[in-house]
């Protein structure tokens, strides 16, 4: 009698190791190197991975890339929330300054940017669903757009072309603007 076995369920256990390997090498290869000139081939030696993982999981270089900026900063992360939205817009918006103060973070969203070309970068989307959030609250005067526009493109500005200039940002003069324009 032969039994019948069940499909295994992947635990996630070497997945996870084998993602989070080549995630590490990836941000330390656009450290060195800067994101144009990371390869899969180069971040399969630095990960120690096949390079053919990479390839199934992500196709190329550029949207791996992509993929790792997004995952840098969590969407599925909680959003201030304290009932104060001022007060929640400004943690926020210095969460993205902070994150993109870190230069790998910064080249990340820069490789990301790139390797998204014409279409909307899965950063940029989660932002905007961030940003629609925080524009459906109670006491919201603006929109998603709006926010966009006037809180997170300066902030990704400076990520992109100033990134020495992120330290020093104040988080609330774009808040205020925001505010203050949309009543």
């Amino acid at each position: 009698m032969v039994a019948e076995s069940s499909p295994r369920r992947r635990t996630g256990g070497r997945s996870a190791v084998v993602l989070t390997s080549i995630r590490n090498a990836v941000e330390e290869l656009i450290a060195e190197r800067g994101s144009d000139a990371v390869t899969i081939p180069m971040v399969a030696e630095r990960a120690g991975v096949n390079h053919s993982s990479i390839y199934r999981r992500w196709g190329d270089a550029r949207t791996m890339i992509n993929d790792l900026a997004t995952y840098r900063l969590d969407p599925d992360r909680g959003l201030p929330d304290t009932g104060d939205l001022r007060a929640d817009l400004t943690t926020w918006a210095q969460e993205l300054i902070s994150h993109y103060s870190t230069p790998v973070n910064a080249a990340l969203l820069r490789g990301g940017a790139a390797a998204a070309g014409e279409d909307e970068s899965d950063c940029l989307r989660d932002r905007r669903t961030e940003a629609s959030g925080f524009a459906a609250r109670p006491g919201s005067t603006f929109t998603g757009d709006q926010v966009i526009d006037l809180l997170v493109a300066p902030i990704i500005y400076r990520a992109i072309f100033l990134p020495w200039t992120l330290p020093e940002t104040d988080a609330r003069t774009y808040v205020d603007e925001l505010c203050d324009r949309s009543t």
